[in-house]
């Protein structure tokens, strides 16, 4: 694979619920994406090139009502290679950008709403 400072990469996030709004917040640590809303059926993509010292890192976090997931959404040093990743009801999947299989990566958490 060629170094990811060569190429521009696209994340993706999109958002694969039943019947629910979700809310994406994305961040490294030089970009804050800020939080947005993604209709069913639809997704958030930023694009970007990798630093000269191969450390970029992005991670996000997803709400719906009283449930929240986080995750690393791209690493340089992360080893798994997933640009996409679905948000389903039952959690979190990542679509591995070598054999393009999607592969389960996080359950929700409730949150106590008062």
């Amino acid at each position: 694979m060629a170094h990811p400072s060569i190429q521009e990469l696209t994340v993706h996030v999109t958002n694969k619920l039943s019947s629910k709004m979700l809310i994406v917040h994305c961040r490294s640590g030089d970009d804050d994406l800020g939080a947005h809303c993604v209709e069913i059926g639809a997704e958030f993509r930023w694009s970007f090139k990798s630093n000269a010292m191969a450390t970029t890192l992005f991670w996000c976090s997803l709400a719906v009502e009283d449930k929240r997931l986080s995750f690393v959404a791209y690493g340089d040093e992360v080893p798994y290679f997933f640009e996409h990743w679905s948000v389903y009801d039952g959690g979190l999947y990542g679509k591995d950008i070598r054999t393009g299989g999607e592969r389960f990566m996080g359950a929700w958490r409730r949150i106590w709403l008062p």
